[in-house]
């Protein structure tokens, strides 16, 4: 059996959001080694060359174009390929074109690699990340997606904006589905341990539900106007499979919220995102995070949206 390098990363894909992450790894100094690959082997050799060239103003590491015989030993193998949203597209409108794409891919994977951790990346990530789950036949906590970590770092940007308050003090998720039906858990959310609304009072904002209302809005609606601006979003996600292997490299016990298929009483045979934490062994444990009676409800029913998509693509 092959010993998992823990310095050894490999990305599937090197469209706009593979690339991103591959150069976020390059500079993070995360790994000592990184495998590109991808459908167009030029491609993932122009992109392996290019970031490659930045070295010397990094940390030293090895960059590299290869094939799924190169993955053998990578602690983590990061999965952004799959066909890319267009303007007007939802995420969902994706899932059949890019469940036949991991139908592909997700065996060659598992051909070469048995004990890594698969981060899936590419859209519709719940939906994609119960395929790679099922497709692998690796453990649940092997097997997750990026989720609503990008959601959730977007809410905090904007609610310390809306506050004049430092992001990184504010503790509050996006968690369900990365998505239309997906969750601001607006009744656990806080900074540094004072309550949301409380906070808000302080700064002088009153207005609690009109401005609850029009931030989880932005926040939804944010990769579609970026698309719509610029065709494609791939920073944001880039710096969140960073902040992702962070936690795994360095066994950090983060609370995240990424996508793992729940095994719950009432959510169960579906993966969507919930705060869980992340280290070397992937998804150590889920989170329960306090929610009131709307926001289960409105769990319940992103689950069931997507229970309804995978029950329909992935029983064809």
């Amino acid at each position: 059996m092959v010993e998992i390098n823990s310095r050894k990363a490999a990305i599937v894909g090197c469209g706009f959001v593979g690339s991103a992450s591959a150069f976020a790894l390059m500079q993070s100094g995360l790994f000592s080694e990184l495998v590109l690959i991808d459908a167009d082997n030029n491609r993932s050799e122009g992109e392996a060359l290019d970031i490659s060239h930045g070295l010397p103003f990094s940390k030293p590491m090895q960059i590299y174009s290869g094939t799924y015989e190169n993955i053998s030993d990578a602690a983590v193998i990061i999965i952004t390929a799959g066909a890319g949203q267009k303007p007007g597209e939802t995420r969902l409108d994706l899932v059949k074109k890019n469940v036949g794409i991991f139908k592909s891919i997700i065996p060659e994977i598992a051909k070469y690699n048995k004990n890594g951790i698969l981060l899936v990346v590419a859209n519709p990530v719940d939906i994609l990340t119960y395929a790679a789950k099922k497709l692998s036949g690796f453990p649940s906590n092997r097997v997750f997606g990026s989720g609503t970590v990008l959601d959730s770092a977007r809410l905090k940007y904007l609610l310390g904006e809306h506050l004049g308050v430092d992001s990184r003090s504010i503790h509050a998720f996006i968690i369900g589905e990365h998505g239309d039906s997906e969750i601001a858990a607006w009744s656990s959310a806080n900074v540094s341990g004072v309550p949301l609304h409380k906070f808000c009072e302080m700064r002088g904002h009153y207005n609690h539900a009109k401005a609850m209302r029009e931030i989880s809005e932005n926040v939804k609606n944010s990769a579609y106007e970026i698309i719509e601006k610029k065709k494609a979003t791939y920073y944001g996600i880039a710096m969140s499979v960073k902040r992702i292997c962070e936690a795994i490299v360095r066994d950090e016990k983060s609370v995240l919220p990424v996508s793992s298929v729940q095994t719950g009483e009432e959510i169960n045979g579906v993966a969507l995102s919930m705060p869980a934490i992340v280290g070397k062994h992937g998804v150590e444990g889920l989170v329960p995070i306090e929610l009131n009676d709307k926001e289960k409800a409105e769990l319940k029913e992103s689950a069931a949206t997507l229970k309804a998509v995978i029950d329909d693509v992935l029983s064809e």
